[in-house]
């Protein structure tokens, strides 16, 4: 899919379309998408355009206690069935299956394993555990997300010097965590407190994950100057 604007282009657009809404907080979504023209699955002879969204989004997942996940009976799709690196729509029905599923059965967010039964992410966040100090997430070649939430936790806890590792996961290491939260753009640092009706850890939401969710809101609200450098200020009128 080749866009017709630049990086630089789209950044500007971007911080443009946040200005004229007035938002002073919001979700951004840029979508590229092949638009009108021939009909089929042959969309290459189709334009492709660029629209960007932004709203105001309440709490992702709201819950200061902590959130119940389930492990899906849905399989995390495979990187030999779709492009499961890229953020693309199609994607999104694979998430949607599992996070009906959960919620029907009484839980806030299903926790998908991949085709070989082991943890890929949830439906629309990274998951980390935390075993003897030591924080853990899936790679992306376990069908996770590089999600950029993702890469911030882990260069957070690179620079507090905590342990991490990104390595498989099991199921049972779900169940045996002393602590679980998932990462996302929206939800930003969630605490898991039950899995499939087992408690994590004592039920309550752990002190690394304390630590993390607060380190993580000072990194993107401006007031840990160590990573100002990642954040991009948009000048309201």
């Amino acid at each position: 899919m080749d866009l017709r604007y630049g990086f630089d282009e789209m950044i500007d657009a971007v911080i443009e379309t946040v200005k004229v809404n007035g938002l002073r907080s919001c979700y951004i979504r840029p979508i590229a998408y092949y638009s009108y023209g021939k009909m089929g699955v042959n969309p290459l002879p189709n334009r492709v355009d660029v629209a960007i969204a932004v709203w105001q989004w309440d709490e992702y997942l709201s819950s200061e206690q902590g959130i119940r996940c389930m492990v899906s009976s849905w399989r995390r799709i495979d990187a030999r069935t779709m492009p499961v690196g890229a953020k693309a729509t199609a994607n999104y029905a694979n998430s949607a299956l599992a996070r009906i599923e959960a919620l029907k059965n009484g839980f806030d967010e299903a926790i998908m394993l991949n085709i070989n039964g082991m943890v890929a992410e949830a439906s629309a966040e990274n998951v980390f555990i935390v075993r003897e100090g030591v924080i853990c997430t899936p790679p992306t070649t376990d069908g996770a997300l590089a999600g950029i939430t993702r890469d911030t936790v882990l260069q957070i806890a690179k620079h507090e010097g905590i342990m991490y590792e990104v390595r498989s996961i099991s199921r049972d290491e779900l169940y045996l965590a002393d602590e679980v939260f998932l990462t996302g753009t929206a939800a930003g640092i969630k605490p898991v407190v039950m899995i499939d009706n087992r408690k994590v850890g004592d039920g309550n939401v752990g002190v690394i994950t304390k630590r993390l969710k607060s380190m993580y809101e000072d990194v993107v609200k401006g007031r840990d100057e160590r990573f100002l450098k990642w954040l991009t200020y948009v000048e309201m009128s």
